[in-house]
């Protein structure tokens, strides 16, 4: 979960349960990690049958283990403020629960016993930021970061609009999962705070550079907020560019001698990137964004902009801040298909049994959930969808294969899953494709655009590939729609195992799923499709595939698997791509697709938005990301 404290006595390590004690419904494993205010063991899920982490509210100078499972104050004197830590621990856990974003951690349960009290999570295993900007040897470009930026940003507004606070935000406090890098925030430290509230020891609760001035002292003139978060988030940005975190607040109070970093990485990122990290680390909490919408607004900020203007921030007084309200979502409309049918991902020269002639060629829009939503997404009328007419049984797909494994970053989500990926314990770099190309959209309303023409993103790319075309896609995409999939399975075994996933986003928008398959000899437009043409995506709302009504099961040959989620704020046609539609699994006439490669257009596989009659502009951007799963054949 976090980085391990160094081993110490046990008693100061709070004395871990050992290997093998239940609780309820789960086996604790092994200790994960250890530090002044809990520990967090491997545990397994018996009713659910999935790996967790499980965290104990423990701080090793306040109480200890003497013997058995209960935890004992270590003197009278300690026991208010032990129990102010432990309230704070649980309603911590209830906040966490009442959220679900990609990059926030999950709570799955809570509960007190022992004298103790307890939480659930996923189990998240991959390097924290601090560690992979170690292992690099620079810097990585403003492209990357804006990915990395934009589910973090997200995440904070959700949190901030229950007035909700991390107060924590550190490089060891962001983690990384998978080979897109997916950011998830740890340790929102609750307890930490009231315990240092109540014992005076702040130098156990600050991170030096990264906690802002109100921070060290709760003064009426400096209050926290929003702009904490704000301030701690620019100190992340302006470590991870300089290589150290910045002069610590208070210094600065006493003679600010901090170095820009518009100056100290002047020439490497653009102008309006870097001031608006200098923006966030203002010293006095009202000379900086007031907000996570504000940071937003000049992080992405176009290039180009009037340097006098890139430094206004209109402030609101103190009583005229307001509070970000959540939009709600209506559920997903699921197909109506009584019988599932199997779709075999088998290689070789096997065709697809078709299930009607035609697809729609784009699939139908719920009615939108109010009237700024509709607007919002310029979404077209919805198109009825003709019934399926297959009730033949199984349908065999050539060359077509499952969902993507998340190779080599380290990390899996259990969510309910029933396999559990192979983990490498080693944080690694990620060593080329869509998780380190920088962005090079010819889309001017993309806020890190770079001035490509259509020749030279034609010329630049690689040779023809189903491969290629999905890494290009990705490339291409918007990094401020942040697109995450989740396989159930990280490896699939030939002729006994089916294919699972799960996507979520970050926008409203329409989802499409592209799969490589293992022999790389198909490109195949996996959904929508024939089976299930209801393809709207609501933010931040889990989307399961295959749904009810199609299966997908491992048909080889031996090999991995690409797949792309996208989701486009418009339906997309890819006919110009050369989608050949009337199959069950739509797929791509390579010929055709290899002459759209090799033509001027950018990103040929990514279709071309479809807008409504009338409307002005037509916002074209899409976030897409790339997995990749493996076949194997059964031990």
């Amino acid at each position: 979960m976090n980085e391990t404290a160094a081993a110490t006595a046990p008693d100061d390590l709070g004395s871990p349960l050992p290997d093998g004690t239940v609780l309820h419904e789960f086996t604790l494993e092994r200790v994960l990690g250890v530090g002044g205010f809990g520990i967090v063991y491997l545990a397994r899920d018996s009713q659910l049958q999935r790996t967790v982490a499980l965290k104990e509210y423990m701080p090793s100078s306040l109480a200890s283990r003497p013997t058995g499972l209960s935890v004992a104050v270590r003197s009278e004197r300690h026991r208010e403020t032990f129990e102010l830590g432990r309230r704070s621990f649980v309603n911590e856990a209830r906040l966490l629960a009442s959220f679900d974003h990609p990059s926030l951690v999950k709570v799955y349960r809570f509960w007190e016993q022992n004298d103790t009290a307890y939480m659930v999570m996923p189990y998240y295993e991959g390097p924290t930021l601090k560690n992979w900007l170690k292992q690099q040897r620079e810097p990585p470009d403003e492209a990357w970061f804006k990915r990395l930026l934009a589910p973090l940003l997200d995440a904070l507004e959700l949190i901030h609009a229950d007035r909700c606070y991390h107060r924590d935000i550190a490089p060891d406090n962001i983690i990384l999962l998978g080979t897109q890098h997916r950011p998830v925030l740890l340790d929102f430290g609750a307890a930490r705070r009231v315990i240092g509230d109540a014992t005076q020891a702040l130098t156990t609760i600050l991170k030096p550079g990264y906690a802002p001035i109100e921070q060290y002292a709760e003064v009426p003139s400096m209050k926290q907020g929003a702009w904490t978060d704000v301030y701690a988030l620019s100190a992340v940005l302006y470590a991870a560019l300089t290589g150290r975190p910045p002069m610590t607040a208070v210094g600065r109070m006493m003679n600010d001698e901090m170095v820009p970093v518009s100056s100290t990485a002047a020439g490497r990122y653009s102008k309006e990137f870097l001031k608006a990290i200098d923006a966030g680390l203002a010293l006095r909490p009202e000379h900086r964004p007031q907000s996570i919408g504000d940071l937003r607004e000049l992080l992405f900020a176009p290039p180009g902009r009037n340097d006098d203007e890139a430094t206004v921030l209109h402030l609101p007084a103190d009583d005229e801040r307001t509070v970000l309200k959540q939009q709600t979502t209506t559920p997903l409309v699921r197909p109506r298909v009584d019988d599932a049918t199997v779709i075999d991902m088998r290689g070789g020269a096997q065709q697809a049994a078709p299930v009607r002639a035609d697809l729609p060629r784009e699939a139908p829009a719920p009615a939108p959930v109010n009237e700024a939503s509709a607007k919002a997404s310029n979404a077209p009328p919805p198109v009825a969808a003709a019934p399926s007419t297959n009730k033949a049984g199984p349908v065999l797909i050539a060359g077509m294969a499952g969902l993507a494994a998340i190779t080599a970053a380290v990390w899996f989500f259990t969510d309910g899953s029933s396999g559990t990926p192979p983990v490498d314990p080693k944080p690694i770099a990620s060593t080329g494709g869509a998780s380190t190309e920088a962005n090079t959209r010819t889309d001017p309303n993309a806020a890190d655009a770079a001035p490509v023409t259509a020749q030279q993103a034609a010329a630049a790319r690689p040779v023809f590939s189903t491969v290629a075309v999905l890494d290009d896609i990705v490339r291409h995409a918007d990094p401020r729609i942040a697109v995450q999939a989740a396989p159930d399975k990280a490896s699939l075994v030939i002729g006994r195992d089916r294919m699972a996933f799960r996507v979520k986003a970050s926008e409203p928008g329409y989802l499409y799923v592209f799969l490589s398959g293992t022999d790389q000899q198909h490109l195949s437009l996996l959904f929508p499709n024939a089976l299930d043409t209801d393809n709207r995506i609501e933010a931040n709302a889990d989307v399961v595939l295959p749904r009810k009504g199609w299966q997908i099961s491992a048909g080889g040959p031996v090999g991995t698997n690409h797949l792309v989620t996208m989701v486009s704020r418009q339906p997309r046609d890819f006919g110009g791509a050369g989608l050949r539609m009337g199959e069950t699994i739509p797929e791509f006439d390579l010929p055709a697709l290899r002459q759209a490669w090799g033509g001027a257009g950018v990103a040929p596989g990514a279709g071309e938005a479809q807008c409504a009659q009338g409307s002005q502009g037509c916002d074209g951007r899409y976030g897409a990301t790339l997995i990749r799963i493996e076949e194997v054949g059964a031990r």
